[in-house]
């Protein structure tokens, strides 16, 4: 029997299907049809079309305002997805082809409401093993992979920080609100972020965003190791390999690049 293969016209359609889960799950609150085709480019005739199907099998659940939201069967996804945390398994190929290239320790730090909190750790090549306890919260303000979450993580998080005091780990530890904020900016520019000797003294990272399909931050990557193998200004060798494979695990979480 001759293989099947999709034609164009289905493969559009599976398409529409998931941008319009997708655009319902990451939308506060219920859409209605014209809203759903403009924002996805799209006729309101095809839209209905799609929601009709998506209705029926439990995906999305119409309400009486004849808007939409996501349905029980989309939920109980988003709990099972929950319940098997995919962020270190996805990262996890990433993270060892980063350690390999340039022979550092490479750490991966998730977003959560109480900061952040390193959920993988991998050993560098050299004789003393330098890395982050696994199921630690990191200091906002005194790591790299901090400074990245105050950079382009949650506002709260970044106001609580700014309302408290900033304790000094060590003599370099920023300590003062308004030198962390021109950090912060620098760190928006840059798209990365470092902190030697400010967590401990002869320590440094180079620390990347990961984001997730909505576009918002969901992790953090970093290479660390001491100051004499990565320096206060990183070489352009370490700074690339540590974004692009934050970047490679942010497309892997459905992240899409604005272009």
């Amino acid at each position: 029997m001759a293989k099947q293969t999709k034609t164009p016209a289905e493969v559009q359609s599976v398409v529409l299907a998931l941008r319009l889960l997708e655009r319902l799950a990451l939308h506060d609150g219920p859409l209605g049809v014209t809203a759903l085709a403009t924002a996805l480019e799209t006729t309101k005739n095809r839209v209905y079309r799609h929601l009709r199907t998506l209705v029926q099998q439990g995906y999305v659940a119409q309400l009486p305002s004849e808007k939409y939201c996501i349905g029980s069967r989309l939920v109980s996804f988003g709990r099972s997805a929950t319940r098997h945390d995919r962020l270190p398994v996805i990262a996890d190929p990433h993270m060892r082809e980063l350690r390999d290239a340039l022979g550092y320790g490479v750490t991966l730090g998730r977003v959560e409401p109480e900061g952040l909190r390193v959920v993988a750790s991998l050993p560098g090549r050299a004789a003393v093993h330098i890395a982050m306890r696994e199921g630690g919260l990191a200091p906002l303000h005194a790591t790299s992979m901090g400074k990245v979450v105050l950079a382009f993580g949650p506002k709260a998080l970044r106001e609580k920080v700014f309302r408290g005091r900033l304790t000094a780990l060590t003599p370099r530890t920023i300590v003062r609100h308004t030198v962390l904020q021109k950090e912060l900016q620098r760190v928006q520019q840059l798209g990365w972020a470092t902190a030697p000797d400010e967590l401990l003294i002869g320590l440094n990272a180079v620390s990347a965003p990961i984001f997730d399909a909505g576009g918002q931050l969901s992790a953090t990557l970093c290479i660390v190791d001491s100051v004499q193998f990565i320096g206060p200004s990183p070489t352009s060798v370490q700074v690339t390999k540590t974004v692009v494979a934050a970047k490679r695990i942010s497309a892997m979480l459905g992240h899409r690049e604005a272009r």
